[in-house]
């Protein structure tokens, strides 16, 4: 019997190395699968993230399963830079985009993704919608900067947002509909909408990976909502009407902020009524997207993968709604700046909690990795989250850093603590910001030049450096 036994166990594990061989020498039946969501453009105080009216029923459910980063960062706010760097873990300086154009291919060839480096070790890896980056609206529908070496198969939905786009309402007309204020209250139902159809095509592979029994998945959803132009159906507007609708305080003196902070042609100004309308139609796309959002989750929870998927739900960057005179993004203030980051890990302590660690969108590579019991490549620069969702609260001491360009050729970069920005233009002057979130969260006044400050001020400048090794060091003024 015992000689038996034996053979048994030698055939066993024979068979389980041959299948093993089969999806690349890995044992991955029994790794957790990796669902990465993605918003566009959406800002971090909204629904779980502190905002009392817009709704997000679906974000606050999946904050309850997993951990609340309050305080997340953007290495670059603007949607290509940003998205190239978190994709293949380097910093903007180092992946070399600052552009809407550059494919990270062509400065960064041999960088490994991180869904290609699922990829490599046996995962079925699929996107649907905008993971890398692709103009909106005008690349909805396509390719655009995808990654071919990331996926096994790709869906591009457009729906009936595009066709529509000649009832939108737009303040301005002289903008690219990428960047323009503008919207519409649209007829039809959530399916029609490209959101809708990436939710669709979302569940499809969800479905499809119970087919790939023999290994795990990386799935990644991208969706367009909120990013302009705001296009969601009529009922999601009618949440919000707007006399209910709060506007942003504004700045009460900006005369002490260096003209970099302020990105040209985006410092419109309309009536509070007008204003009030283009919030509605910003939270109305934030809430259709939530649905959307919502819908795939029930998916992930049919499927019965749901207690062996983690889930990181991310945006690209913040987005300003008029503070500091300013739309959009594009900037090194607080709310371009920061950005909503979700991870559920199952089994977790931290499940349901919120961190107030200072952390970046580069650490999100490194965190599945590290969750799934892979490898890291050496090239990564960020840091693995996975203490912080055992303990949201607990030692972590790492600032985030935050670079933008102005003209081609002045580049910003500001460094975020838990209480402090401090901020310098590298535009020949060296102008510099500091802003104290302990008391002045909205940062108002510039500290730079107070000379209480300025021990605190050369502290961050030296620790910016010295995380930026290439940074050219500015001439700082030391008044």
């Amino acid at each position: 019997m015992l000689l038996l036994w034996l053979l048994l166990a030698c055939s066993t594990a024979t068979w389980g190395q041959q299948r093993g061989n089969r999806i690349s020498n890995a044992p991955v039946k029994r790794r957790p699968n990796v669902l990465l969501i993605a918003s566009d453009d959406l800002n971090n105080h909204i629904g779980t993230f502190g905002h009392q009216l817009v709704k997000t029923p679906n974000l606050d459910r999946l904050a309850k399963r997993g951990v609340r980063f309050r305080r997340a960062y953007c290495q670059f706010p603007w949607c290509s830079p940003s998205r190239s760097s978190m994709l293949t873990g380097l910093r903007p300086d180092s992946v070399k985009i600052y552009d809407l154009q550059t494919h990270f291919r062509t400065t960064v060839p041999n960088v490994v993704t991180l869904p290609q480096l699922f990829k490599q070790h046996g995962y079925f890896t699929a996107r649907v919608g905008k993971i890398y980056h692709y103009s909106v609206p005008g690349g909805i529908g396509t390719n655009g900067l995808d990654d071919t070496l990331s996926w096994h198969t790709v869906r591009n939905p457009k729906g009936r947002d595009k066709a529509e786009e000649h009832l939108l309402t737009n303040l301005t007309p002289k903008m690219g509909l990428g960047s323009a204020l503008a919207w519409l209250a649209a007829d039809g139902t959530d399916d029609e909408q490209t959101d809708g159809m990436v939710a669709t095509e979302a569940i499809k592979l969800l479905a499809q990976t119970r087919q790939e029994a023999d290994r795990p998945f990386f799935l990644a959803v991208g969706f367009y909502r909120p990013h302009c132009p705001y296009i969601a159906p009529k009922k999601y507007f009618d949440l919000y009407p707007p006399d209910k609708i709060q506007l942003p305080p504004r700045d009460p003196d900006m005369s002490d902020v260096p003209p970099d902070a302020y990105l040209p042609g985006f410092n419109w100004s309309f009536p509070d009524s007008t204003k009030r309308k283009i919030l509605q139609a910003y939270y109305a796309s934030i809430t259709f997207m939530d649905a959307q959002l919502g819908r795939v989750l029930d998916a992930l929870e049919q499927s019965g993968e749901a207690d062996n998927t983690i889930i990181a739900f991310w945006s690209d960057h913040g987005y300003l709604l008029s503070e500091h005179d300013q739309w959009e993004k594009n900037s090194l203030f607080e709310e371009s700046a920061r950005m909503p980051l979700l991870i559920a890990a199952p089994g977790e302590r931290g499940n349901g909690k919120v961190s107030s660690r200072t952390v970046e969108l580069l650490d999100v590579y490194p965190t599945l990795v590290d969750w799934c019991g892979l490898p890291a490549p050496g090239h990564l620069m960020g840091r693995s989250l996975r203490p912080l969702l055992r303990n949201p609260q607990a030692d972590w001491n790492y600032p985030a850093i935050t670079q933008i360009n102005r003209k081609g050729s002045t580049m910003g970069y500001s460094i975020r603590t838990e209480r402090w920005r401090y901020t310098v233009w590298l535009n020949g002057q060296g102008a510099e910001e500091l802003y104290d979130h302990q008391t002045d969260p909205r940062e108002y006044t510039n500290l730079a030049g107070n000379p209480d400050h300025k021990a605190k001020k050369d502290e961050l400048r030296q620790t910016l450096y010295k995380l930026n090794p290439s940074l050219l060091k500015p001439q700082i003024s030391q008044k």
